[in-house]
């Protein structure tokens, strides 16, 4: 028989509230990358916020267990992507929630080297130095200097909102 739910997911009355309430709220989603000794690491982050000042922050929430973690704290940086509507699978692959045969930075988009890690062509980006890290609540607070920034005329961002991707109509 074919479900019309996941089998799998959690129980409502199991489910974190925190979590949840969390979810409500509409979100960018960006991508973290950063080199590594064995390659690019990556992350699909929806928890991240971008302080204003001199010099500007990027404060973050990524699993302390993550390959990306172990790349950003080797390499001391990392880039960040801001997606767009049509980056949908692309998040996915990065949040580990489709298959990536032959890795993650393979399956047909455009990458463009920089010294903070891997970007993808067309989208505007930050490269972030590290300043620090500490765990807050079940995540890793990450805190960096914007260092450089790359603009495009992208305008629509991909946003994460109860579970689903959206996005914001154009103006």
């Amino acid at each position: 028989m074919i479900h019309n739910h996941d089998p799998f997911a959690t129980p409502e009355s199991a489910r974190s509230q925190v979590r949840r309430f969390r979810g409500r709220f509409a979100q960018t989603v960006t991508l973290w990358t950063a080199p590594g000794p064995a390659g690019s690491s990556g992350l699909t982050v929806s928890s991240c916020l971008v302080v204003d000042g001199e010099p500007g922050r990027m404060l973050g929430l990524v699993d302390d267990e993550s390959e990306l973690w172990s790349a950003v704290s080797a390499a001391g940086g990392f880039a960040v992507s801001l997606l767009s509507p049509e980056d949908r699978q692309l998040a996915d692959r990065f949040a580990g929630l489709m298959p990536a045969p032959g890795g993650l930075f393979r399956q047909g988009d455009t990458w463009i080297e920089t010294g903070f890690g891997p970007v993808l062509d067309g989208r505007s980006w930050a490269g972030c130095r590290l300043e620090s890290a500490h765990s807050l609540g079940w995540s890793l607070l990450v805190e960096a200097t914007i260092e450089e920034t790359h603009l495009t005329d992208r305008s629509a961002p991909l946003l994460h909102h109860r579970g689903s991707y959206g996005r914001v109509d154009d103006r």
